[in-house]
């Protein structure tokens, strides 16, 4: 039975590293940005809930909806300022902008919190568990989960159903085509830009509530951001669903087997995965599916 919470707790963790790459993916996915300034972000939201949470009402974990909002503007007039005017098919300045934005972010939070540990306290409920077919399992860590879940369905109906959503695919897939119908495909790109941050504030805000945090974690959530995409396959959408929980659940096991691992396993299982597949699962599960 113990092994049954471990995989069970590992799928509430896959949770919350599918939501940490899923910012990430999505401003891939839509603009072909790679931003490695995306850990660095999500620590920054958590430091701006953790700054909001005293004055938020009812309960603390309703800090995700200013946080997400605080950063979609951000994220808005990040692209519209500086993201959009090193947009092409060289993705070196890409890279080299947003590496800036991360050392940046990074001082500027050491320098106004201090490197001492955090954590957004949200009370009784972090200790709170519910019995679910023999096992105890936390009620915070399926809370997460649950979130993830309607994040992932929300954008994916709000992309294939409404205006805006297809708008933004169009755009995803040849923005120049999209200029001939009068579309400032700039303006599409802040709102995509705005979207994956809130996204990823909504993983900070949550990896503060589960765990603690420092100034310096932005490094660590990257790499999981990456592997998570990596693994899901680059333009899958539930594919770096499936990558979170991929990792989620070996994180867990092999702690399970080896308390000092950490993060070790996770990244065995990127390689071999990467090796096996470099399109990722879903690739593989399309050669699977449609080969000859």
């Amino acid at each position: 039975m113990i092994w049954l919470e471990t995989i069970a707790n590992g799928i509430f963790l896959g949770g919350l590293y599918a939501l940490i790459g899923l910012g990430l993916g999505f401003a891939f996915g839509v603009m072909r940005v790679v931003n490695v300034a995306q850990g660095d972000f999500i620590v920054a939201a958590a430091f701006i809930g953790l700054f909001l949470y005293p004055w938020t009402p009812v309960h603390p974990i309703l800090v995700i909806i200013p946080v997400a909002v605080v950063a979609f503007l951000i994220g808005m007039a990040l692209q519209w300022l500086l993201v959009n005017r090193v947009l092409g098919h060289d993705q070196i300045p890409q890279i080299l902008l947003t590496f800036g934005l991360a050392i940046v972010l990074r001082n500027g939070m050491v320098a106004g919190f201090g490197a001492n540990s955090q954590s957004i306290d949200v009370g009784e409920m972090r200790f709170w568990g519910f019995d679910f077919l023999g096992l105890r399992l936390g009620v915070l860590p399926a809370l997460v989960l649950v979130i993830a879940i309607v994040l992932f369905a929300a954008l994916h109906l709000w992309l294939h159903r409404s205006r805006l959503g297809r708008l933004i695919r169009a755009t995803a897939d040849d923005y120049q085509i999209v200029q001939l119908q009068g579309v400032n495909y700039r303006k599409v790109y802040a709102v995509a830009m705005g979207l994956a941050m809130a996204l990823s504030a909504v993983a900070g805000v949550l990896l503060a509530m589960r765990g603690s945090f420092t100034p310096y974690s932005g490094s660590d959530r990257l790499l999981i951001a990456f592997e998570v995409v990596v693994i899901g396959g680059l333009g899958s959408f539930w594919g770096m669903f499936l990558g979170g929980m991929v990792l989620g659940v070996t994180q867990l096991i092999a702690l399970k087997l080896d308390p000092t691992s950490g993060l070790m396993y996770g990244h065995i299982v990127f390689f071999i995965i990467l090796i096996l597949s470099p399109n990722g699962l879903a690739g593989a599960f399309r050669n699977a599916v449609f080969r000859k």
